[in-house]
């Protein structure tokens, strides 16, 4: 009772003192949701039930929790989840901040850990592919600024946003990633026919004719130097910013095994009498440094090439954002730029062009393609009232609506930005090569070092110089050649297959967790039908033929601009009806259609239609309503008012999607399909498909969240879809595309199982030493074989074909 009193008059509970907070961190969260001191009281109980919280004390004035908290017990992230869960929020933002000067993903675990490691970030996530880093943060906490000066000083640099400039940093994106790939482009070609000369020039006795210039140790010393330090330079800087936060990378073991084995040369070339050993052919390895340098630069430009796509989907998001918007202001049309248009706005839309903001219907009416933003593939009707969302196509009519929305607040926009949000987001997966290159360099190097002590003190005479060769060995043998072109020559091959066949990959994380598939998530419209309606049922009603049923109401719809009257119109062509030419055209928007062909009155519409104007189609109702059923358009069809037939249109499958998903359902795979269709239609299509599960009346801004629930679920999910309402989805999945790692197990099994060769395990009982020369060329032929593994997936062959 004491402590009730206590707070009453400001609505807090308890009181954080000195001694709750020596007990670990102090953190105060805003609040969202409270109505009342008993909705404090049940956050305070729900926050201190925490294991790990020390204390929590909550103030409904306020609205804001104090916790004390144990950080290695649990983090933000809990604590912001637990104020979920009671059913209140504590209000965070999202950051998606474009970073520049990363290399490797080792680079992500870096800038990632700095962040996490800020106090008011509830999670981050570094996509390397896209080079974003998405935050999620308690904005009452911290800031985007101060988010970008810890990536900052971490060794990368952010690209700020500001409001409405999205075009421009996907510009700046990619004018910076095509300079550094220019730049790695010329040290590849450099390091490449310099590393070819070298390599010639330091086996004389297997190419004799080379020049003899080329064979002095001195000349390969002034070739090797400049790429060393020029064209590996980064490499170097790599390893020192690893360095710096206590860490190592593939750069680490890159720079420490090129540094060895020119270093080791410059040595011999500098004190010769020091490295002669009696049956040990002195020998320099620049050839070693300066291959490995260029090898390694190919994988990193294959990486960037493969990275230069990334921001596709945004940018032809953007392409679809009209640039202009015709205002009445004044009682004048004005043309505009898009940006200056303004709620309340009345704009003025004709027949081909593109609405563009959100709004109202206002005066007219017309049909309307959503198919770019809904996914539904039938356009829909629009009269006075009803909404129209910015960059869909007015197809027939004009009309004036009301801005209601403009700029960041539009269904565009929000898309951009959910795409955005899920490419910037975690993959499930780091890289396998970095992750283990975490144990592995650190391990090599240890190695190397026990390997030079061992031969110190218990190796023949002179025992320094047996002692460096083997060190050097170790070093050049573990050299993560192949390491770094397995992942990035098998994303780029893969990749390039799975466009050829029609697939998309969305990243090469996806290609690495790609066995894992447990669900594919197709989309209906463009993917497993054709994507446009066509002509799929004719049925004639008693006295009626087909053909002329056809023939009267596609010769009505050669007067529409509707896309189902155009189908009916394409359908009547190929089947080789003459059509006439209507007379007395009228469209009734939303119900049919009505026009004299041969002077006799004919009629097209729906059953509420018919039924207005006193046509009696009672005994066609049951057929209509069977291909209703099955996914189609039915209209019924009147001549001189007596009903004539029913004519069907629907978006139709494509050849092969049956063959596809019962090849799916054969691997073991679940199949789901989402659309903006309506259920009774999407349901009847998955019936023919033999579809797992059907996501219908799906909004595009929804697609990605029903991903993400099979995700939930405990799904690794992959989709698969064509159009620009996919983006979000398709960038949320886990996958795209199967494939296996076999390359990064050769990778590793040629650089661990020779160490101990190189290490000269077999000296003692055979006199065998692996020099550094053969280290490098068992190094170069487990960079051939991942390479060679790699590219067998150009034989591929799809398991079906259009």
């Amino acid at each position: 009772p004491a402590e009730a009193l206590k707070g009453a008059g400001d609505g807090s509970h308890g009181t954080v003192n000195a001694a709750a907070e020596a007990q670990g961190e102090r953190i105060d969260l805003p609040l969202e949701g409270m109505s009342c001191a008993s909705c404090a009281a049940h956050i305070e109980g729900g926050l201190a039930d925490l294991a790990g919280v020390s204390h929590a004390s909550v103030n409904f004035a306020a609205e804001k929790a104090s916790v004390v908290f144990d950080p290695r017990k649990l983090g933000l992230a809990d604590l912001v989840k637990s104020v979920g869960d009671l059913g209140y929020r504590v209000p965070t933002a999202k950051a998606n901040i474009p970073v520049q000067g990363m290399s490797c993903a080792s680079c992500v675990e870096r800038i990632e850990t700095a962040l996490r490691e800020m106090r008011g970030v509830v999670s981050a996530g570094v996509n390397f592919a896209t080079e974003t880093a998405a935050v999620e943060y308690v904005p009452a906490l911290i800031g985007v600024a101060d988010l970008a000066r810890v990536i900052r000083e971490a060794g990368y640099e952010p690209i700020l946003k500001e409001e409405g400039v999205e075009g421009e940093i996907v510009d700046r994106q990619r004018e910076e990633h095509e300079k550094l790939l220019k730049q790695l482009r010329v040290k590849l070609i450099a390091s490449a026919v310099i590393g070819l000369a070298v390599m010639l020039g330091s086996a004389p006795h297997m190419f004799s004719w080379m020049p003899g210039f080329l064979q002095n140790f001195v000349v390969l010393w002034i070739l090797a130097t400049p790429i060393q330090f020029w064209a590996g330079g980064q490499f170097y800087s790599g390893a020192w910013a690893a360095l710096k936060h206590r860490a190592t990378n593939m750069n680490t073991l890159i720079a420490v095994g090129t540094s060895a084995a020119y270093l080791y040369s410059v040595a011999l070339i500098l004190y010769p009498s020091f490295f002669e050993v009696q049956g040990v052919t002195r020998a320099v390895y620049f050839d070693t440094s300066t291959v490995i340098v260029a090898l390694i630069l190919l994988g990193r430009y294959l990486e960037m090439v493969a990275r230069g796509h990334t921001s596709e989907a945004i940018k032809k998001l953007m392409g679809l954002r009209p640039k202009t918007a015709r205002v009445v202001r004044n009682d004048q049309e004005v043309d505009i730029p898009v940006e200056e248009v303004v709620p309340g706005d009345w704009i003025i839309v004709r027949p081909g062009e593109k609405v563009p903001v959100d709004g109202v219907i206002r005066e007219g009416h017309s049909s309307l393609d959503e198919s770019m933003i809904t996914g539904e593939s039938i356009p829909v009707d629009k009269k006075a009232g009803d909404t129209v969302i910015g960059a869909t196509i007015n197809k027939m009519g004009t009309f004036k609506f009301e801005a209601t929305k403009v700029g960041k607040d539009t269904v565009l926009a929000q898309i951009i930005r959910l795409v955005e949000e899920a490419q910037g987001s975690k993959a499930p997966i780091q890289r396998l090569a970095d992750k283990v290159a975490g144990v592995f360099v650190p391990g090599v190097i240890l190695i190397a070092l026990i390997t030079f002590g061992i031969w110190i003190a218990l190796g023949p005479r002179p025992a320094l110089t047996y002692a460096l060769l083997n060190f050097v060995a170790v070093l050049i043998i573990a050299c993560p050649c192949a390491l770094g072109l397995a992942t990035p020559t098998s994303i780029m091959v893969g990749t390039g297959k799975g466009a050829e066949n029609g697939i998309l990959i969305r990243s090469g994380e996806a290609l690495e967790t790609a066995h894992k598939l447990q669900f594919i998530v197709f989309d209906k419209t463009g993917t497993l039908t054709q994507g446009e309606p066509a002509l799929t049922d004719l049925i004639a009603a008693e006295g009626f033929s087909g053909g002329e049923v056809l023939q009267l109401a596609a010769s009505v719809e050669r007067g529409s601009e509707h896309p189902l009257a155009e189908a009916i119109v394409r359908g009547a062509k190929e089947r080789g009806e003459v059509l006439f030419d209507p007379e007395d055209f009228e469209a009734i928007p939303g119900h049919g259609v009505v026009a004299r062909v041969n002077d006799v009155k004919v009629q097209l519409g729906t059953w509420k239609y018919m039924e207005e104007n006193g046509v009696d189609v009672l005994g066609l109702r049951d057929r209509a309503e069977t291909l209703a059923g099955e996914g189609k358009t039915p209209m019924y069809v009147a001549v001189g008012g007596k009903a004539a037939g029913v004519i069907a249109v629907a978006d139709t499958l494509k050849p092969n999607s049956i063959d596809a998903i019962r090849q799916l359902h054969k691997m073991g795979i679940r199949v789901a399909m989402i659309t903006g269709d309506n259920r009774r239609t999407a349901e009847a299509i998955a019936r023919q498909l033999g579809i797992d599960r059907v996501l219908a009346e799906v909004l595009p801004e929804e697609k990605a969240s029903e991903v993400k629930k099979l995700q939930q679920e405990g799904y690794v999910v992959g989709m698969v879809g064509d159009g620009i309402n996919d983006a979000p989805a398709l960038a949320q999945a886990d996958i795209g595309i199967a494939i296996g790692k076999q390359n990064l197990f050769w990778a590793f099994a040629y650089n661990t199982a020779l160490i101990p060769l190189a290490a000269g395990v077999l000296f003692p009982f055979f006199g065998l030493l692996l020099s550094p020369m053969i280290a490098a060329l068992a190094m170069a032929f487990s960079s051939v074989s991942v390479v060679s593994n790699a590219l067998r997936l150009k034989r591929f062959k799809a398991p079906l074909t259009a």
